[in-house]
């Protein structure tokens, strides 16, 4: 690995709003897998460049993951005797600086590549925001996807819906009312997103009502499905209006957790 390529990693996890851990060896004495200076990055899922392997790296990298899943993650300092904790042959230790890069933005999954979808993360991406989007059509989607913006083609886009993590953004622009009604499902049993938006007029909010409770979804969980969508000052038919309508709705639903995070 050059000097500095993990730099470029945590440049680009940057870019897509991924939050990871920097893994920094600070002080090595005697034999050790690596010395002072290498480097590990650590995201929830995948790791990037090494400080050496074995159980060094994997202790190491269990604590980078508790870490980010911490609801406080703060940078720690711990020292490694390899051979008297670890097990391994080397007989040195290994100080280990644990710096935490946790990306506060929001995390928004847009169901449907048509033309509202296409207008609305292409206003999305110019916000602090990830966007993850999805739609079986892979046609659908443009060439050159926005920066920050993950592009899934999913057979079964109601499948998609649990992948995402707590406190997700759900809006569902697609151009089938069955699988918007399985969308808006799967959404609501989940119960632990930020927002769901659902596109349509208010009669078709009264047919899902009676078709969602009659599947178990509560009340006060159809409460929670906004539809029709976005604010309801910003009116128009156009895409690019329905799209502001949605992305103002959107902001205001972040803006009011940031201050409350204050």
């Amino acid at each position: 690995m050059r000097h500095d390529e993990w730099l470029t990693t945590l440049n680009d996890l940057q870019q897509r709003g991924e939050s990871c851990v920097l893994v920094t060896v600070v002080e090595h004495h005697g034999s050790t897998p690596r010395d002072s200076g290498s480097k590990m990055v650590v995201t929830a899922d995948r790791c990037y460049h090494t400080i050496g392997g074995g159980n060094l790296e994997f202790q190491a990298l269990a604590q980078a993951r508790t870490l980010l899943h911490s609801a406080a993650p703060a940078t720690r300092l711990e020292r490694f005797p390899l051979a008297a904790r670890l097990g391994q042959c080397c007989g040195g230790s290994a100080t280990l600086l644990f710096e935490p890069l946790v990306q506060r933005q929001p995390l928004i999954a847009v169901f449907g590549a048509g033309h509202v979808g296409r207008a609305l993360v292409t206003l999305l991406a110019t916000l602090p925001c990830r966007i993850h989007w999805v739609d079986s059509r892979a046609a659908e989607f443009p060439a050159v996807l926005p920066p920050g913006v993950v592009q899934q083609v999913a057979e079964e886009p109601e499948e998609v819906v649990a992948t995402l993590p707590p406190g997700s953004y759900f809006v569902v622009l697609t151009h089938d009312h069955p699988l918007d009604l399985a969308l808006s499902e799967q959404i609501l049993r989940r119960d632990d997103f930020r927002y769901f938006g659902l596109i349509g007029s208010a009669t078709k909010r009264k047919r899902f009502d009676y078709r969602l409770s009659g599947k178990g979804i509560s009340d006060a969980g159809l409460q929670r499905m906004r539809c029709p969508i976005g604010l309801p000052d910003v009116t128009g038919k156009l895409p690019a209006e329905i799209a502001v309508a949605i992305a103002g709705e959107i902001i205001a639903c972040y803006q009011a957790d940031r201050k409350n995070l204050a």
